[in-house]
């Protein structure tokens, strides 16, 4: 028989949730051919399940034909970005997370005061192009504490900080104590960046990992924030594997494991958990035990140009 913990928070965050029902509530108000810039959240299941209803994701703005409708992804995007989409003339859907949206304005407030800021993140990450192409000549990307003692900066107290929304906290921690301890007059945001999705998921995996043999996390590759639950396991001393789904699993994981936590990015659908779970259940006897070490209840608003689509009709 195996153990299987089941980790509740986990899946989607109110930013993803928001941002597939932005996409969806186009696809009725308007059919498609609707246009997503980047992918709307970092999860293959999601993204393809669009794609079988008419949505076809770009990475290029100029793909979508003058005139047409782009929906922007979770992730944020740069005022230049903007600016092209205007030229074509294109009808703009912002699904950007309020959370990231925090983060931007957070540069702007520190461009403005004639700071230097430090963006925390990973460079290619949708979110850190999203960002720094709000300030470019004003923003450095920083991913580890080595390239902090390396760092060269204008003026030592003119210095801020932000951080990526989806980093490991434990990651984002010691950059944040390297950058304190070379720069103590460097500004810094009253709330932390890091969302409250990525904190509660990662949380989870701390507390609950220790007392199983094996971690399986739910989620795509290039999703950050499930890449950071793998590695909180490992931290931890525990196997741990990202997968995207139940076809993933590799039986010989499990030669003499006793117990498995599950869990899932920000972005994974809960389908894919029952999915994973009923295997577990069916090829080794898995029996179930939800741990729940809180309750989420945030949600956000569809973006009010979802809204003026509804009106304009």
């Amino acid at each position: 028989m195996l153990k299987i913990i089941l980790a509740n928070p986990r899946g989607f965050c109110a930013g993803v949730n928001m941002a597939i029902e932005t996409v969806n509530q186009v696809l009725a108000l308007k059919g498609p051919p609707v246009y997503v810039y980047h992918e709307i959240v970092h999860n293959r299941h999601v993204v393809d399940g669009f794609r079988v209803r008419g949505v076809t994701f770009v990475d290029d703005i100029r793909e979508v034909p003058e005139g047409g409708l782009v929906v922007y992804s979770a992730h944020g995007i740069s005022p230049e970005l903007r600016r092209q989409a205007k030229l074509r003339r294109l009808v703009e859907v912002d699904a950007t997370c309020p959370l990231v949206t925090k983060v931007h304005m957070e540069v702007l407030r520190y461009v403005r005061d004639g700071y230097t800021i430090l963006f925390i993140g990973h460079r290619q990450h949708d979110e850190a192009i999203g960002t720094v192409g709000e300030a470019p000549d004003s923003i450095i990307v920083i991913e580890t504490p080595e390239e902090v003692q390396r760092l060269n900066v204008p003026n030592p107290n003119r210095l801020a900080y932000v951080t990526q929304t989806t980093l490991s906290v434990s990651d984002a921690q010691r950059v944040i104590d390297a950058l304190k301890a070379r720069f103590p007059n460097i500004r810094y945001p009253a709330k932390d960046d890091i969302c409250y999705a990525t904190t509660n998921r990662q949380n989870a995996v701390t507390l609950l990992s220790p007392q199983v043999d094996l971690v399986l996390v739910i989620g795509s590759k290039n999703s950050s924030n499930s890449q950071r639950l793998v590695e909180r396991s490992l931290e931890a001393g525990k196997p741990a594997y990202l997968i995207d789904d139940e076809s993933e699993l590799q039986t010989d994981w499990f030669d003499n494991k006793q117990a498995v936590l599950v869990t899932a990015g920000a972005s994974a659908p809960e389908h894919l958990v029952s999915d994973l779970v009923d295997r577990l259940k069916r090829d080794f006897g898995g029996v179930v035990e939800t741990r729940t070490l809180l309750e989420e209840s945030i949600s956000f608003e569809l973006p009010k140009s979802v809204r003026s689509l509804a009106v304009v009709g």
